[in-house]
């Protein structure tokens, strides 16, 4: 059937016009097809980025941190080279007991080559440099001289001069800081401050008896004054084997150090006594060293009174005032008592401070002369 000359006329112009007329419209679909393609693949780019894990250095990286302590953030590896005393003891979870995450402490040896610090307790070694690690360390890696015994009972430090990269004591000035104990500010301080009932005078916990230690010295004169009631080896037994619910029903406990050094401040003070909301007497380092660590209304020093006479005078009176008593309690309405845990808490210490001193390097060439001064 053929078509009308009309209709013919105007397919035949129709096809001679098509591919001049649809040329310009194919091209403007591709390219929708294309910039949306290449829109949906940048997306998906970007959302598969946002869920892809951060490393920890990321966030110091992004809010302008030290470049330093981002590469720090990647984490440490602690060697502990010797468990104290020999007590094996399970590691630590630093990032869940002290919120100090990317840390791991091992005292598998294997460990060594690839060890960013290793930890020695120097009791373990006593200046014994065959007990130390034999085989070369690699540059960056820290050794860490750890003590907290007094300088009285720490022999041969001499022989570990230059040796070790860190310290950590008790002392003021350690590389690693980790008190026996401290007060820290009280989140919520009480409007008043409970005590136990105290019906007893004054407590005295020893273990370590050498009538050549001045405490056990001061000890038989002040016993002529005052009674005192003595707890542990060299004395009655604990009451339920705890110090603080024994001491608690005490109105001055004597912490008394086995020797007088600076900063030697041991759980005596923290945890016997004020954990046992019993009044401490000291006897160790000077007053001054103490007001370092807590408040001077906190505690009574042997070294304010004139003898054990007048010491002994000073407790009865205010047992008998509880006014002038409750006074060395006003430290409870603004701190609380923190005791450091050994040795989880000195180990998470040690990561946390090579974490921080990942740039810095140095050598402790004065190791006797700094502790026992």
């Amino acid at each position: 059937m053929d078509a009308s000359p009309a209709r013919g006329s105007r397919s035949s112009a129709s096809r001679s016009l098509e591919p001049a007329c649809r040329a310009p419209a194919m091209k403007v679909s591709y390219l929708r097809v294309f910039a949306g393609g290449l829109l949906a693949i940048l997306l998906v780019l970007v959302l598969c980025f946002r869920q892809l894990p951060t490393s920890p250095a990321e966030p110091n990286a992004r809010a302008g941190g030290d470049p330093g302590e981002a590469a720090g953030a990647r984490g440490v590896t602690v060697l502990l080279w010797y468990h104290p005393f020999g007590a094996r003891r399970a590691m630590p979870d630093c990032a869940a007991l002290y919120a100090i995450p990317g840390c791991i402490v091992t005292a598998n040896r294997s460990a060594y080559p690839r060890a960013d610090a290793v930890l020695v307790h120097h009791r373990d070694i006593r200046g014994n440099v065959s007990r130390l690690p034999q085989s070369a360390r690699r540059g960056a890696q820290k050794w860490i001289w750890m003590n907290f015994e007094s300088p009285t009972h720490t022999k041969h430090l001499e022989r570990l001069e230059g040796l070790f990269n860190m310290t950590m004591s008790y002392k003021l000035g350690s590389d690693i800081f980790v008190p026996y104990g401290y007060l820290e500010r009280a989140r919520a301080p009480p409007r008043r401050v409970p005590l136990p009932t105290k019906r007893r005078l004054v407590a005295w916990v020893v273990s370590n008896w050498n009538e050549a230690h001045a405490r056990v010295v001061f000890y038989w004169n002040l016993r002529r004054y005052v009674p005192i009631d003595v707890y542990g080896r060299a004395g009655a037994e604990l009451v339920g084997d705890s110090v603080v619910r024994t001491v608690s029903a005490y109105k001055f406990y004597l912490a008394w150090e086995n020797s007088q050094h600076t900063d030697y401040i041991t759980e005596k003070l923290w945890h016997n006594a004020l954990q046992s909301s019993a009044v401490p007497v000291v006897l160790g380092p000077p007053r001054s060293n103490y007001e370092k660590f807590l408040p001077a209304d906190a505690f009574i020093h042997v070294d304010d009174f004139s003898g054990p006479a007048q010491l002994a005078a000073y407790l009865r009176f205010l047992a008998r005032n509880p006014r002038s008593y409750l006074r060395y309690f006003a430290w409870k309405r603004r701190y609380t008592v923190h005791v450091a845990s050994f040795w989880h808490e000195h180990y998470c210490a040690a990561c946390a401070a090579v974490r921080a001193s990942a740039r810095h390097a140095k050598v402790v060439s004065d190791l006797a002369l700094w502790f026992h001064a």
